[in-house]
């Protein structure tokens, strides 16, 4: 084993004693990738045994972390003692959402690009293959001009549905292309979805808190919402929501599984399987929203709770708006036994998807491009979420909460008691920045002091100068120096 000739220390020693220095400097941020053994034994003319020492003493320490065929990057330095807010406490009773005023002020603000997007539920737009679609969209309007001229009234166009159940079997759900219906997005499909199998006046549960896009989605069809607790680590608690259907007329579930909006939960395979077998005992459709399924950090993607669905009760939404294109608006339901009455009504709702938007996704789904992309792309929001938690938590007073997501871009944040996530809401706006309030996604639920933040896009300057903003908002709130709104 070599040792440095200026101290008599070693060789990785040194270069772990370098490398620490450069993450405590800021050189390597908080979810940043190291240099490889390779780039190590180049740059420190030394043995892979030695950089790969240096490397793996950095991670006894607790700085780094490996991942698998992925490399070393630098861990969370505070995230790991942070209490995850707990859950919202709220009666297992159905009622009215009565959410849409509210939801319609936080989406002006979202829209408005002089606002930094601390609220906003997309992407950076340089994180998607936009220019690779564009190029794609453009040959096909080329080669295909009389798709302009006509409506393509289909389900779906077979390329993309072929594409579809290929990629939801790669992950254990097996569809047939007849179930499927390719929508404007989720927010039509899960709108499809929900009125397939309910009537005015039925009640659907909820997870609270969930995506106040569902919420707006019952409040316009004149459902009634029964919000069950859930936590951030496991999502929905299944002994209440036991509870709520032997209590109440429970007609459908809606659930996101997979890294939920807003909290980030996933549930673990063995609830799945318990969720399904409860649903399977009472006859109750499942409405499943897996649009962030393919954003996992973890070594396999979550299998859609659809994929235990042996009676049809499942229906399967999602999009390509989160990974791929806002702007071309692909979505898709798998209906299951609901099949037909989701093609009937996606007729009398919109018609058709326009099939040009179908096939660039189609090509794009068929090409080696889309794998290389979603490693890409979980990688970019993996580093973005851990460095805003960490800037989070580096800034905001104590007795702030967060939780820590295995997968998609948003962080549940709980303010310290007294803090109201509206006014925080206004005073934010007031500065330019665009954040989520809580009471959006909980109508049912007291949980004043919690708000969503997005992590779509990088953290730079911009992004943690608001960030810090926000930390003295909050500061100032806590301590009764700001005038709080009246309502």
């Amino acid at each position: 084993m070599s040792v440095g000739p200026a101290s008599g220390e070693f060789l990785y020693e040194r270069i772990a004693r370098q490398l620490d220095a450069q993450i405590q400097d800021g050189v390597f941020r908080v979810g940043e990738r190291l240099p490889s053994v390779r780039q190590l034994c180049a740059s420190e003319r030394v043995s892979p045994a030695s950089a790969l020492q240096a490397l793996s003493l950095l991670e006894a320490r607790g700085l780094i972390e490996a991942r698998p065929k992925s490399g070393f990057f630098v861990r969370h330095r505070r995230v790991d003692c942070a209490p995850p807010p707990p859950p919202s406490s709220c009666k297992l009773e159905p009622g009215a959402v009565g959410v849409s005023d509210v939801v319609a002020q936080v989406f002006y603000q979202a829209g408005d690009e002089r606002m930094v997007p601390l609220g906003a539920a997309i992407p950076a737009p340089e994180l998607l293959p936009t220019e690779r679609l564009s190029r794609c969209l453009a040959q096909l309007a080329r080669s295909q001009p009389e798709r302009l001229g006509r409506y393509d009234i289909k389900p779906g166009h077979p390329e993309l549905l072929r594409q579809l159940v290929r990629r939801f079997a790669s992950y254990g759900c097996h569809v047939a292309q007849e179930e499927l219906v390719v929508t404007f997005g989720a927010m039509e499909a899960l709108n499809l979805a929900v009125r397939a199998v309910t009537h005015p006046g039925d009640i659907v549960a909820v997870e609270s808190p969930c995506y106040f896009g569902l919420l707006e989605i019952l409040e316009s069809l004149g459902l009634r919402a029964l919000p069950v607790p859930g936590t951030c680590e496991e999502g929905i608690d299944l002994d209440l929501l036991e509870t709520a259907i032997e209590r109440h007329r429970v007609k459908a579930v809606m659930l996101v599984p997979s890294f939920s909006n807003p909290n980030g939960s996933c549930m673990s395979q063995p609830r799945r399987e318990r969720l399904m077998a409860l649903l399977a005992d009472h006859g109750i459709p499942l409405v499943e929203d897996d649009i962030y399924g393919d954003i996992h950090f973890g070594p396999e993607r979550p299998r859609p709770v659809k994929s235990l669905d042996r009676d049809g009760l499942v229906l399967y939404c999602g999009s390509f708006s989160k990974i791929l294109s806002p702007g071309l608006r692909v979505g898709w339901v798998a209906g299951g036994r609901y099949s037909e009455q989701v093609r009937r009504l996606k007729y009398i709702s919109s018609l058709t998807t326009p099939a040009i938007n179908q096939l660039a996704i189609a090509r794009f789904l068929e090409s080696t491009a889309m794998e290389r992309h979603l490693r890409s792309l979980r990688q970019a929001f993996r580093t973005q979420m851990a460095q805003i938690s960490e800037e989070i938590l580096a800034s905001f007073p104590e007795g702030t909460g967060l939780s820590q997501p295995e997968g998609g871009f948003y962080l549940w944040v709980q303010l310290p008691d007294g803090v109201d996530a509206f006014d925080l809401h206004r005073l934010a706006a007031a500065e330019k920045i665009d954040i989520a309030p809580g009471q959006i996604f909980c109508p049912h639920a007291d949980i004043r002091n919690r708000i969503r933040i997005s992590c779509g896009y990088p953290c730079d300057a911009r992004i943690r100068k608001s960030i810090h903003t926000l930390a003295r908002l909050v500061r100032e709130l806590a301590a009764g120096h700001l005038k709080p709104s009246k309502r």
